[in-house]
């Protein structure tokens, strides 16, 4: 369970290129208040792609349009 007055929260990266989500991490919203943008492996484009933050809990594993 997560510490009353955590700052960490959980996100979602979206591969700017499938739509596809893969990885998740996450990030201390005092520190970082911007959006994270990622260079990542896309295993479905077979190279590397940038992904950016979302929400984790959209539910299905691609982002709705």
């Amino acid at each position: 369970m997560a510490k009353k007055g955590d700052k960490r929260k959980i996100i979602g990266l979206v591969s700017e290129e499938t739509g596809h989500r893969h990885y998740y991490t996450t990030k201390n919203t005092m520190n970082t208040p911007d959006k994270l943008r990622l260079r990542k492996y896309d295993p479905i484009a077979r190279k590397h792609a940038w992904y950016s933050e979302t929400k984790k809990s959209l539910g299905r594993n691609e982002v709705k349009k």
